[in-house]
């Protein structure tokens, strides 16, 4: 009845009401509208409100953060096209999202750095599409060969923000696959049973960095730069 007062203390409550929801499908028929969803702005939104909200951009799909500090760069390009996400960062909210998945037919979240939309690309021309794709294999190359690692899944984009030199991205299903490893872990159960994603490294083909290995990818410093763009993108 007092939504200024019920948002003061939804971050308080919030951990204990979902709960609530995954244990008993009484309790969260009674609660599902006034489940509150904090957005990049600290601004609280209900379900519906995020949806109505995403529906012109990323129609049924909302963007989650898990850690505003590592995630900085993904919130970055975010807020510079004009999107937005949800903090969801309590242990409780992993489990939480899949069920309002499996209650909302169609609905899909996924996390900031699950993947770099269309929205974040600059178009590459049918024109420049074959020098693209040669530049690409290039970069592929000299990458897992200074990297030492054939296995390394690489993508090339080119990206609005040449700021932004390289990243990892994990699908939102091998992640949550990761986070089901690590509870079976703290009972004792192999974490590598299931297999695993160390996910895919993409470069910005506008950012000077992956510019100087692409020109010179026998460059004295090429192999250092590699590792450098490698080790960036871990951190994010």
């Amino acid at each position: 009845t007092d939504r200024e007062a019920y948002e003061k203390y939804w971050d308080d409550i919030s951990p204990f009401i979902k709960f609530g929801c995954l244990k008993d499908d009484k309790f969260e028929e009674k609660m599902k509208e006034y489940i509150l969803f904090k957005d990049l702005n600290k601004k609280y939104l209900t379900l519906q409100d995020c949806l109505d909200d995403a529906k012109e951009k990323h129609e049924n799909v909302i963007y989650y953060v898990t850690d505003e500090k590592e995630q900085s760069q993904y919130i970055n390009m975010f807020k510079e096209e004009g999107l937005n996400a949800v903090l969801m960062g309590h242990n409780i909210d992993s489990p939480f999202i899949n069920q309002l998945e499996q209650k909302k037919e169609g609905l899909k979240f996924m996390r900031i750095d699950a993947d770099v939309t269309d929205t974040f690309k600059e178009t590459v021309s049918e024109e420049d599409a074959e020098t693209f794709k040669a530049d690409t294999e290039k970069l592929t190359e000299t990458f897992k060969k200074a990297l030492n690692n054939d296995k390394l899944e690489i993508k090339v984009e080119k990206l609005k923000n040449d700021q932004v030199a390289s990243m990892i991205i994990v699908s939102e299903e091998s992640r949550r696959m990761q986070d089901m490893m690590k509870m079976y872990n703290m009972y004792g159960m192999d974490p590598n049973l299931f297999g695993g994603d160390s996910g895919t490294l993409v470069l910005n083909a506008n950012h000077k960095l992956v510019q100087y290995v692409l020109n010179t990818p026998e460059g004295e410093l090429t192999g250092k730069i590699c590792e450098q763009l490698y080790d960036m993108a871990s951190l994010t």
